[in-house]
């Protein structure tokens, strides 16, 4: 998918981008490939791999969820190069985005990303999302909480789920296998005070590979127990 299929494709979508737009996606890319020398970013480096399986991937979150509506607040767990947020922060600039990862490294890019896309309203930090969870400035005060292809379901839902103010939305974007993890996951989501609202399939254009979408609502407030400590989930989800 090069550039111009990719703005066409969005449009297909409702979702039309200005010029601003279109070379903030530009330079983004210049910059994904400039820093993936010096530090390990990603694997994909080609500019239509890039537009298709990191700037439209991470932006099809919009396809069955409403960004434009007002100044949402929204956490994006262990974004690694930015996605999917700042695609979707490109896209939709009202957006006030939030970025944990646990690598310093991936911070510093991001930080040196927004400030050469001109993006607002935008905060990085470093460190661990069970640690993130528990602080009180950030637990359970987002709209919506996102994370693409960090873990399994059964150990993003007690990471994120936590961060969501109730009400709010957890948007777990995942692969082919992301239907099957939902079903190790189920008791754990409930745990921590989520219930599935809803789930989305498709397959990429060109490629047709299958992704899935998983929308979990906060209903009610996280035991103050969770997330556990650092590790733990992963070595023993729920």
């Amino acid at each position: 998918m090069n550039p111009e299929q990719f703005v066409s494709a969005l449009a297909e979508k409702g979702i039309e981008l200005n010029e601003k737009q279109k070379e903030q996606f530009s330079l983004y890319f210049q910059l994904l490939v400039e820093w993936n020398e010096k530090m390990n970013l990603t694997a994909l480096t080609d500019e239509k791999d890039v537009y298709l399986k990191h700037f439209y991937d991470s932006v099809s979150a919009a396809f069955y969820t409403d960004f434009s509506n007002g100044e949402l607040l929204i956490c994006d767990v262990g974004a690694g190069a930015g996605f999917p947020s700042i695609p979707l922060k490109i896209c939709f600039p009202n957006l006030r985005v939030t970025i944990v990862d646990s690598l310093q490294k991936r911070i510093t890019f991001l930080n040196e990303l927004a400030a050469k896309l001109g993006l607002q309203q935008v905060a990085f930090y470093h460190d661990r999302a069970e640690n993130f969870g528990k602080n009180p400035i950030f637990r359970e005060t987002f709209n919506i909480v996102t994370a693409r292809a960090v873990a399994r379901l059964s150990v993003l839902s007690e990471l994120c789920i936590p961060l969501c103010k109730k009400g709010g939305t957890f948007i777990a974007m995942k692969g082919a296998q992301g239907m099957d993890e939902l079903d190790d996951a189920g008791m754990g989501i409930e745990m921590l005070g989520g219930e599935v609202v809803g789930k989305e399939t498709f397959s990429l254009p060109e490629e047709d590979s299958d992704r899935s979408i998983i929308f979990i609502e906060k209903r009610r407030k996280t035991p103050k127990k969770y997330p556990r400590k650092a590790g733990v989930p992963n070595r023993e989800p729920l």
